[in-house]
């Protein structure tokens, strides 16, 4: 039952916020202890805690089967697995990265960071996501590569974006942060491009508390990325063969991310149970349309998206004002779009209205392992007291928040 009984009552206007515990949009899965000590020994026993140890052997190992591909390369960070990737797969002489400009606030800044420049292409209204037809067109005689990002539910245009590829011989790469789980027509999300780059955030479905990985069916690339990874070190006496960096992944992730691959069945269950109540709840709800998943193939339902339309009474970012204050800690879905933002870096100007427009719309609601299925339905019920109770809530606003 919602404890708020008058629009005075709201945290915005000082009063007491609804949860008592801040309610987060992040997976943040925890595996069973025993499970995770268990993993541990490998490496404790054998007091081998880094430099391709025995659990990022094994994770390597197991990500590279789960994925359906030949190679699985695990990296300290996402950051250090996109960058590098990026940087290896560019064509030389060339200097663009095509990319969406609605999606992760860190993408521009790792392209500037290995030397190439974006350039932002427009994303489709019905996935969010690039596709053949919004990355064509700007295509020139600069772009080293096409950067394909899935957005946080389902997937983008993966096969236009290999024949994309293919027709002017540019390297294709996928951010698959968010769609470890995914597959599509073609087979399994890891499979697809020249490599596809991975999160083990604490915060992603793949929980090894921080991490990355890259997946490929390119024998040399692998190689290569490996002693990128490693300072460039090759053999027994560690003759420097390749320009490199520490980005190793030690055991003690490695063995976080086994321990909760292990039970990714089980969050994917509990994901999915909170999805069909938020579903089922925001279904009677007047201006919020909840981003459904592609359930003709398999999907993780790890993050909830809702669009705030033109029916709900206030505007994206003042919703999100509303619910933060309840120690819910719902987030602006990828606002501001990357070409709205001052950049320290060259980037290739672009205008993209309809990115424009959908930068205001979207919001991620509180999912993952610390929100249970009565908190989805306190975070719907408060919505809907919102949408009740808009007139009120509007004139309170007018007057400072004085009742």
């Amino acid at each position: 039952m919602l404890e708020k009984n008058s629009v005075s009552e709201l945290a915005i206007f000082s009063g007491p916020p609804l949860f008592h515990d801040f309610k987060s949009t992040s997976s943040l899965y925890q595996p069973s202890l025993s499970r995770f000590l268990d993993y541990s020994k490998a490496f404790f026993d054998s007091k081998h805690y880094t430099n391709n140890g025995p659990n990022i052997r094994l994770l390597e190992q197991r990500l590279a089967q789960f994925h359906q591909v030949k190679h699985c390369i695990a990296f300290s960070s996402g950051f250090w697995a996109i960058a590098l990737t990026m940087k290896e797969l560019a064509l030389p002489d060339k200097t663009e990265v095509l990319m969406p400009s609605f999606t992760y606030r860190r993408m521009a800044d790792i392209t500037a960071w290995v030397g190439l420049k974006p350039r932002f292409c427009e994303v489709a209204a019905d996935s969010l996501a690039v596709t053949y037809e919004t990355v064509k067109p700007h295509i020139n005689q600069q772009t080293a590569l096409i950067l394909g990002m899935h957005p946080i539910v389902n997937c983008c245009d993966v096969v236009g974006l290999e024949r994309l590829g293919k027709e002017y011989n540019i390297p294709v790469l996928f951010d698959a942060v968010e769609s470890m789980y995914e597959t599509i027509a073609g087979g399994k999300i890891g499979s697809f491009g020249n490599a596809e780059c991975f999160s083990l955030h604490a915060s992603k479905l793949l929980n090894g508390s921080e991490g990355g990985y890259v997946t490929t069916n390119d024998d040399a690339l692998a190689t290569t990325l490996r002693l990128k990874r490693s300072y460039g070190f090759s053999g027994q006496d560690n003759c420097v063969v390749e320009g490199g960096l520490n980005a190793k992944l030690n055991e003690l992730h490695a063995t976080m991310a086994l321990a909760n691959l292990d039970e990714l069945p089980l969050l994917v269950a509990a994901n999915k149970s909170k999805y069909e109540r938020y579903r089922h709840l925001l279904s009677g709800v007047n201006g919020i349309r909840l981003l459904q998943f592609d359930e003709r193939y398999q999907t993780s339902y790890k993050t909830i998206v809702v669009e705030f339309t033109d029916d709900w009474p206030f505007s994206r970012d003042e919703t999100v004002k509303f619910l933060n204050a309840e120690r819910i800690l719902a987030r602006s879905y990828y606002s501001p779009a990357l070409h709205q933002k001052k950049m320290l870096y060259p980037v290739c100007a672009a205008e993209l209205p309809l990115t424009d427009h959908l930068s205001k719309r979207f919001a991620l609601l509180p999912c993952g392992d610390f929100v249970s299925e009565d908190d989805v339905t306190m975070v719907v019920t408060f919505l809907r007291f919102l949408s009740d109770n808009a007139r009120q809530i509007q004139a309170q606003q007018l007057s400072g928040g004085k009742p």
